[in-house]
């Protein structure tokens, strides 16, 4: 029997970073892994993605080299070392992670966690018990019924990150994040691209007016998004062409491919962990928890993708940031409700706070103003005109939300984010300097629009 002040089940952005944290504390450790330190998010989330998105930057400033007085620009694709770079990017990281746990007060043991008794873990035939327990096992790849999603060419995010070639027609279920930075990204690439959604918009909780912008940008780039439209089945065809069967409007319609991406969310990852023979109360949107990410076991934690509240890694990150201090009784001002969400295609879209249609739905009274990005001078000159930034403010002029579309509004809305964070008002923002000429300009043109 080993024993901790602290066992941490899964070693992704929540556990590792928490680990750390409280080891620097003075906590002894125990953090579990049943596969590569660093999580969904470093080995087949967040890292990869953005690696492919950078490559695929660089393509798209290729094929706009002209405008930028480059003429007769050559260039081929080299997937291989398309992957090969990504590989590195993420193995550079991994060991990033791993010299962050050989901290002396963490003991970093590989294999998967069950549940022996409330205060015991067993992995492997070994025994692990800690007076706090905190479970950030993450999530896992969400399936629907349909037939077909188990056929050769069908992939995950997992699979698709590790394929070895750029498909010449991709067809992706889902018009999610994940959904629409692999549309985007292979359509940098060459892939034809189709997208198939359910919902009446792409990103379903951003605001609406980012989701329509973003749709028509992402359409003039040439990929073809069919809304409200429910993927019925997927089959293989002669030449193993693989046909996605969906319905729209009443009709039955066909997309073929070469290779289908399966991009419908995640699910949280409680399998296996003996959950009910601890009581721990869990549904299928994750396991249940408090403001301080306490389960119905209080010296029980979970936290990240598994408790269902908000599936983003720096949202595990700061959750776990609660639960520790929690456990060590120390207060603080983290405000969970306040977490910013970027989408990394191309362009990009970032959001925080509320929508306008979530502040109808509350009864909020608000006003919102826009700014575009074409009126930028940075922008302009960067060629990326195409942008739009929303600001929601209620009756005494504090700021509800920031909603942000074109070149890296994810680094423009963290901004927005530490005002919200400390109660600013719109002309707390307007009074605020900002260099020129910069993308982040636009955000203050948004508040002088009050």
């Amino acid at each position: 029997m080993i024993t901790s002040d602290i066992l941490i089940i899964g070693a992704g952005p929540g556990g590792y970073e928490t680990a750390v944290a409280a080891a620097k504390k003075g906590k002894t450790v125990t953090i579990v892994e049943a596969a590569k330190v660093g999580g969904t998010c470093l080995n087949e989330g967040c890292i990869p993605t953005k690696a492919l998105c950078r490559n695929a930057a660089v393509m798209d400033d290729l094929k706009d080299a002209e405008t930028f007085g480059i003429m007769q620009c050559s260039y081929t694709l080299d997937f291989n070392r398309v992957m090969e770079r990504k590989n590195q990017v993420v193995c550079c990281l991994q060991t990033g992670v791993e010299t962050l746990l050989k901290h002396k007060n963490i003991h970093l043991v590989y294999g998967k966690a069950s549940f022996q008794d409330a205060h015991t873990v067993k992995v492997g035939e070994e025994l692990y018990q800690a007076g706090h327990i905190i479970i950030a096992t993450g999530s896992v790849t969400k399936y629907l019924p349909i037939e077909g999603l188990h056929l050769p060419g069908v992939l995950t995010s997992k699979e698709m990150l590790d394929i070895d070639h750029v498909p010449q027609r991709l067809c992706v279920i889902g018009a999610g994040v994940i959904g629409l930075e692999f549309a985007s990204i292979f359509n940098s690439f060459g892939s034809q691209v189709t997208v198939v959604e359910f919902m009446k918009e792409i990103l379903p909780n951003f605001d609406t007016d980012i989701a329509k912008r973003l749709k028509q940008s992402l359409s003039r780039k040439g990929i073809e998004i069919i809304n409200q439209a429910g993927v019925k089945s997927v089959e293989q065809r002669e030449g193993g062409v693989l046909a996605v069967n969906y319905e729209v409007k009443g009709n039955i319609k066909t997309c073929e491919a070469d290779t289908v991406l399966l991009a419908v969310g995640r699910a949280a990852n409680v399998g296996a962990l003996n959950l009910e023979d601890v009581g721990i109360a869990f549904t299928p949107k994750g396991i249940e928890v408090n403001e301080n990410m306490q389960t119905n076991v209080p010296h029980i934690y979970a936290i990240g993708d598994v408790n269902g509240r908000c599936m983003l890694a720096h949202a595990a990150t700061f959750q776990g940031m609660r639960a520790l201090n929690h456990i060590l009784g120390e207060a603080d001002d983290i405000r969970l409700d306040i977490v910013p969400a970027a989408v990394f295609t191309s362009p990009e879209a970032a959001m925080v706070g509320l929508t306008e249609e979530q502040c109808k739905a509350q009864g909020i009274a608000f006003t919102a103003k826009k700014a575009f990005f074409r009126a930028n001078g940075k922008a302009v000159s960067m060629n990326e005109p195409d942008g739009l930034c929303k600001l929601l403010a209620d009756a005494e002029g504090h700021i509800l939300g920031c909603h942000l579309f074109g070149a890296h509004a994810a680094d423009l809305v963290q901004e927005v984010c530490a005002l919200m964070n400390r109660r600013a008002t719109v002309d707390d923002l307007k009074a605020i300097i900002h260099a020129h000429p910069t993308l982040g300009e636009v955000v203050q043109t948004a508040a002088h629009e009050f």
